[in-house]
């Protein structure tokens, strides 16, 4: 059989049926095969290499383009957190259908496309930022900081509760700070010239004069809704009387204020921080030139013995009266940075120099003085004290108290940390109830629900928790969460167990309600009706004023009002401003509704523009930083706009 099948599959028409098929195996499983497997991506983003701008975009040049991808991960994360956010900004009035719409969700998706366009297009750019640049940003952190000052142990523990090891955090920021570079170079290069200054504030500057008349609420609607009419209303805002999504949970609550206090330091650790920070609390400088004698790292104890006979013959002429210890340092001082200039070495701080080399600089009695040899890593040291200036350091005494209140707040914020770590290293060990995390740090578990979130009670209205306990993945697995930071010294660690999903209610259940906005409805449009009656008055010749004193509304009339002021409130200003300027020898009117559901009708009667000549220098300079930032912002989004046209863009709308 093996044979016949040979003898079949040989010959060109079969090389040529073979040929044929390896073709589109090679534009395709080859490329599959060649990769890292099916793609998943929800979106990428592809760049021609940075050496052929015009390279085409099929296979195989293809392979050379640089991409970077939007995985369902990141979109299903990005997805969540915006959930989240609205849901806790929005409470009972969130729609969860118009959330998940296509188009919402490829909003999402086009901001997360626009930060890998950033981020791929800084990588093309060769911008990269340093280690240096790096550790002081995450140095600079203040949740990294104790009393000002970065400290280890609270960044391993903040980064323990996040489980973040320090290189995957590094990396992260690292990339966060290389997607910012290539904005805020942007954003620093922008200008506004002075002409467009004076425009920006003949509009900020801009006041109007303008009648105001205020109409009386609308008179409650007491008509009878029928069956027809109530259903009509329920089937047209369903979503408005649907019964919100609800989650009760268990929680274990890390508050520094209700820890037991953390053990007192005593007098010996406040004397060994004293010592290791006597800098802190003085201000005295101290000029200085010294002659060094090198001693290799290593050296024998004749080469050593060597140096210091030197360095002690060196002292000895330094100590003769008349001496010069400049001409002394140039001839013999090893130091290649200061010998050239008599040994000089500036003024000298506390903490500059190696222990041995201060602690002799800073006994040394009066200006004028030698001291040596003095033996440092470096080699032995004669030193010559020129100048002092500053206040010498204040005594333990006159700082103990300020000593121990920083100690006992890092003590408290350490006992904080540890109590949090336990916590965290118990519940990732037993996800599934919180009763262990908190025996191991001795504090309790609260219960709470069913709540949304526009009711969450107390802590569990934080919007970080929010986002947790209505987090999709949490409500599945019901597992505890990370621990959740409310303040540096307040946090939690919580756990879905039992959610009810949204539902929408029956008419019947909700008919009051289903009333209450047929009526409400009904009271909003005989209010904008009579509104409307007003300004057809108006626009047919009759003054607002006139209008208003023989209806009995309550009116006013108001010169040269500002922009942004809030009357007859912030959105009627708003509307105030937008009306159109009037023409000659008329007016321009219109209507706001107010929160309370009345309804106030306006004329602008005169257009003011802001006279740029009389803005203060503070206040232009205050302006101009302003306007320098959103022309930035705008420059950005023009950027990110254009490189999109550059690079080769592909969404998967089947993964949305």
């Amino acid at each position: 059989m093996l044979q016949t099948l040979r003898e079949k599959t040989s010959g060109w028409i079969a090389t040529v049926v073979m040929g044929l098929l390896i073709i589109p195996f090679a534009f395709v499983g080859v490329n599959e095969y060649m990769g890292s497997g099916p793609d998943t991506a929800v979106a990428t983003v592809k760049a021609p290499p940075s050496w052929w701008s015009s390279a085409p975009a099929w296979w195989p040049v293809s392979m050379a383009w640089q991409h970077a991808d939007v995985s369902v991960q990141d979109f299903q994360m990005a997805l969540r957190n915006e959930r989240q956010r609205q849901q806790a900004q929005q409470g009972e009035a969130f729609d969860a259908r118009e959330f998940d719409s296509v188009d919402n969700k490829r909003k999402i998706l086009d901001g997360l496309v626009d930060r890998k366009v950033v981020e791929l297009s800084a990588k093309r750019n060769g911008v990269a930022i340093s280690d240096a640049a790096l550790r002081e940003a995450i140095a600079a952190d203040p949740n990294f900081q104790v009393s000002g000052k970065f400290d280890s142990a609270t960044y391993a523990a903040l980064l323990a509760q996040q489980g973040l090891t320090p290189t995957t955090y590094q990396q992260q920021a690292r990339d966060d700070m290389t997607i910012s570079l290539v904005p805020q170079a942007l954003a620093q290069s922008g200008f506004v010239t002075d002409k467009q200054m004076d425009q920006v504030f003949a509009m900020l500057g801009e006041t109007r004069d303008v009648t105001l008349a205020s109409l009386p609420p609308a008179a409650p609607d007491t008509a009878p809704v029928s069956d027809d009419q109530a259903k009509q209303w329920y089937d047209a805002h369903r979503t408005s009387f649907r019964k919100p999504e609800q989650v009760s949970v268990e929680f274990v609550e890390v508050d520094a204020d209700k820890l037991p206090p953390a053990p007192a330091v005593d007098e010996a650790e406040l004397r060994k921080r004293y010592d290791a920070d006597k800098t802190r609390f003085s201000s005295e400088q101290r000029m200085a030139s010294h002659i060094l004698i090198a001693v290799p790292a290593g050296a024998d104890a004749a080469t050593q013995k060597a140096a210091e006979d030197k360095a002690t013959k060196l002292a000895a002429e330094a100590k003769a009266p008349g001496a010069d210890f400049a001409a002394l340092a140039k001839a013999n001082s090893q130091d290649p940075g200061s010998a050239e200039n008599g040994g000089d070495l500036g003024w000298v701080s506390r903490g500059m120099m190696v222990a041995p080399f201060e602690e002799a600089l800073f006994a040394i009695a009066k200006p004028g003085d030698v001291v040596g040899p003095i033996k440092t890593e470096f080699g032995y040291h004669v030193i010559k004290l020129a100048q002092v200036k500053g206040e010498a350091g204040k005594p333990f005494e006159e700082v103990r108290d300020q000593l121990a209140t920083e100690a006992n707040k890092e003590a408290a914020t350490r006992h904080y940390n540890d109590i949090a770590g336990k916590l965290v290293s118990a519940t990732l060990d037993n996800p599934d109830s919180l009763n262990a995390g908190a025996q191991a740090a001795g504090l309790q578990v609260q219960k709470a629900g069913p709540f949304s979130a526009a009711d969450a009670p107390g802590l569990l209205s934080n919007a970080a928790v929010l986002r947790n306990v209505f987090d999709e993945q949490q409500i599945a697995d019901r597992t505890a969460s990370q621990l959740i930071k409310v303040d540096d010294t307040h946090s939690l660690v919580v756990r879905v167990t039992d959610h009810s999903p949204a539902a929408d209610q029956p008419l019947d259940k909700v008919k009051e309600q289903v009333i209450a906005a047929v009526r409400a409805d009904r009271a909003s449009k005989a209010a904008a009706a009579q509104a409307d009656a007003v300004l057809a008055r108006v626009n047919k010749g009759e003054a607002l004023k006139a209008i208003a004193d023989a209806e009995k509304f309550q009116s006013g009339q108001i010169p040269a009002m500002p922009r942004g002021a809030p009357i007859p409130s912030q959105k009627g200003n708003e509307a105030l401003f937008a009306a159109p300027a009037p023409a000659e020898g008329k007016v321009s009117a219109g209507k706001v509704k107010l929160e309370n559901g009345s309804f106030v009708v306006f004329t602008i009667d005169k257009v003011n523009p802001g006279d740029a000549s009389k803005m203060q220098d503070a206040q232009r300079d205050q302006l101009l930083q302003q306007i320098t930032q959103l022309y930035a912002g705008a420059d950005v989004q023009d950027f990110v706009t254009a490189t999109r046209k550059q690079f080769k863009i592909e969404v998967h709308e089947d993964r949305l």
